[in-house]
């Protein structure tokens, strides 16, 4: 996903309709061991993600941080960030995107 490694499985739960439109996506993501969301920008919406289990490599213009859960990593208009489950365990989160 986004030049990153491995699969992603994406598990919407609220289409952007459901969104009154103002978002493109609410959904879990799961990332086995290993895979990755590859660096990429958000123009003009936001990013954010929860951490439900495992453990990420979060990379968020120029600091990289481990997010485990319960942690929240929030990415704004105009910044980029990638994400990578390293842990032993799948990385499942929910991520939610919302037009600024």
């Amino acid at each position: 996903m986004r030049g990153g490694e491995g699969v992603a499985v994406i598990e919407d739960l609220l289409t952007p309709a459901e969104m009154y439109e103002k978002g493109r996506l609410y959904a879990k993501i799961t990332l086995e061991p290993g895979s990755s969301i590859g660096y990429h920008l958000h123009e003009g919406e936001m990013e954010t993600f929860f951490i439900i289990s495992g453990e990420a490599e979060y990379f968020d213009n120029g600091e990289t941080v481990r997010l485990v859960p319960g942690d929240t990593a929030l990415n704004q208009s105009g910044n980029g960030h990638s994400v990578k489950s390293i842990g032993a365990t799948p990385l499942e989160m929910i991520a939610l995107i919302l037009f600024k």
